[in-house]
């Protein structure tokens, strides 16, 4: 702690993430069972884009975007998870102020990516199921490029925006951030200010960053079925039916969560519940990404058989 110029105030140089127990029995539990959760989203993902890479029928627009959702999922969950398996053992749960607002910043970068990127993926199905004949022409290599790297852009863009209005708030304490992880609204909660300002921004900028995105799915995902629906084949509509399934339940697990957790005011704010609401986008949709897109998908796997064939073979 540090003294404010010219203020009887201390400046918190660091915090405490509360975590989920103070109970030693139960954390060795949850050490466990996260530890488990984080390492199978990470293979999981790993795999995905191992396969993508290693197998040439799979370098299509659709799989390179699967790759790179699944580049986001495995940085998204560790950059929260590791955190919390070291607190769960250790005795002291303090991470400084730095580190905190490291955190915030790159999880913010990272979710509001994998927000945008939903949009590309959705564009990816639109055109692969209503201009079938055209998509390789519509959705070229350059195309597919400067979409994933303006979702990049953009998502580590507004989480400086989102970030600073966060961090640049006065915290003379108390320091104890009820949460595993430093996300906005619970380090926002513990400002020695009134934020209501500050709030509202974040609102405005959350609504815009999220809503637009949806609503674009959500239209997509309109003309697409509407284009299912014109399609003589039972065969036809149930594979063209399929490949929007796993994309629409992800999306589903992804922003139910994410809009609950930031567009709503600091009134609502509950520590308890935020923290399992927050375990669905962070933890559970990492997890779920590669296993709903492994089992409905058949290219991938062929592309795990033929992987391990060879491994037999050598």
């Amino acid at each position: 702690m540090w003294m404010l110029p010219g203020q009887n105030q201390s400046w918190v140089s660091e915090f405490i993430l509360l975590g989920f127990s103070s109970d030693p029995t139960s954390n060795r539990i949850l050490f466990i069972v996260f530890l488990l959760l984080y390492l199978c989203s990470v293979m999981g993902n790993g795999l995905i884009i191992t396969l993508i890479c290693l197998d040439s029928h799979l370098h299509t627009p659709m799989y390179f975007f699967l790759c790179i959702l699944s580049l986001l999922d495995m940085a998204c969950v560790t950059t929260t998870i590791p955190q919390m398996l070291v607190d769960l053992l250790a005795a002291s749960k303090t991470i400084s102020f730095a580190r905190c607002w490291l955190q915030m910043y790159v999880f913010g970068a990272l979710g509001l990516t994998e927000c945008m990127f939903f949009v590309v993926m959705a564009y990816d199905r639109y055109v692969a199921i209503c201009y079938p004949l055209s998509y390789t022409v519509i959705l070229t290599w350059d195309l597919c490029m400067w979409l994933a790297a303006g979702t990049w852009a953009c998502g580590f863009f507004f989480s400086v925006i989102h970030t600073f209005l966060t961090m640049s708030l006065p915290y003379c304490g108390p320091n104890i951030i009820n949460h595993y992880f430093c996300e906005g609204p619970s380090v926002r909660s513990l400002a020695c200010m009134d934020t209501h300002l500050i709030e509202m921004v974040d609102l405005v900028i959350s609504v815009f960053v999220v809503l637009p995105p949806l609503s674009l799915i959500v239209a997509s995902y309109i003309r697409i079925a509407l284009a299912i629906l014109k399609i003589k084949s039972t065969q036809g509509r149930c594979k063209a039916f399929s490949t929007c399934a796993s994309h629409l339940t992800v999306v589903t697990f992804f922003y139910a969560p994410a809009i609950y957790i930031y567009i709503r005011p600091n009134s609502s704010y509950s520590p308890e519940r935020d923290k399992q609401v927050s375990l669905f986008y962070n933890v559970f949709t990492s997890l779920l990404n590669p296993v709903v897109y492994s089992l409905r998908n058949k290219d991938i796997k062929v592309a795990f058989l033929k992987v391990m064939g060879h491994g037999r073979m050598a």
